[in-house]
Parts: C-alpha cells; sequence; structure tokens
C-alpha cells in the first residue's frame, strides 16, 4: 500500500493573515483565492501539463536563518535574477546569497513576518 505520494499542501499561520496574503499575491505573484491559498498544477509556460517533483525534507533548520519559523517554503521561479531584482526594487528584504549547482539556482526574500523564502529556477529542460 503506497503512504505518502507527494505534498498537497503547505500550510502555516500568520498573525495578518489578509495582509500577509496580500504580501505574496504582490510581490510574488500567487494567485491567492478567497479561501486564503491557492493550487499549484505542473504546468509549462504554455499551460501544458508536466512531469515534476516536490521535495520534501526534514533536517536541523540551520538553512531556515534568519527566520525563526519551523518551516520554510520553496518556490519553483522561470527567472530567479529578474525576480529578485524586482522584489528589491519592491522594498523586499531579498537576501544578497544566490546559489547554484546542478540542481538549479536558489534565491531568497524574507517575508513581513520574518519567514524565509526560498526561490527556485530548475535548470534548463526541467
Amino acid at each position: 500500500m503506497k503512504r505518502v505520494t507527494g505534498i498537497g499542501g503547505v500550510f502555516f499561520s500568520a498573525k495578518n493573515p489578509g495582509a500577509l496574503q496580500s504580501w505574496y499575491k504582490t510581490h510574488l505573484g500567487i494567485d491567492v483565492q478567497v479561501w486564503g491559498g491557492a493550487s499549484f498544477p505542473w504546468t509549462n509556460e504554455e499551460g501544458t501539463p508536466v512531469s515534476g517533483s516536490t521535495a520534501w525534507m526534514i533536517g536541523d533548520g540551520s538553512n531556515f536563518e534568519p527566520s525563526k519559523a519551523p518551516f520554510m517554503i520553496n518556490y519553483r521561479v522561470a527567472d530567479l535574477s529578474s525576480l529578485l531584482e524586482l522584489l528589491r526594487q519592491e522594498d523586499c528584504q531579498v537576501l544578497d546569497e544566490v546559489s547554484e549547482s546542478e540542481y538549479g539556482k536558489f534565491g531568497w526574500v524574507i517575508d513581513p513576518e520574518g519567514n524565509k523564502v526560498e526561490l527556485w529556477e530548475p535548470p534548463p529542460g526541467h
């Protein structure tokens, strides 16, 4: 019997849910719905379904710093450097570090409640 087959959602609490929903909608382009969340089907730029996977990990949390939250969410993005520049122009707290490896490019922004958000540009062809 299969048990866990993927990530069905990521949920976290906020001091001001409406304001935090608005921040994610404005600055990260997440289509937050009236129920407070969004659905992310895996598609290519034309909207055609594609295969992909979502990572799930348990660790010591050191990679969440400077956030004190017990979680971090990784969002897939199309153009990391352009998005990070746009977030800086919007006065968001973008961390200076950018990491690049065979897994793609990674950058980080801190949301208004101090949560570290990971932005991931997959390698070409993924």
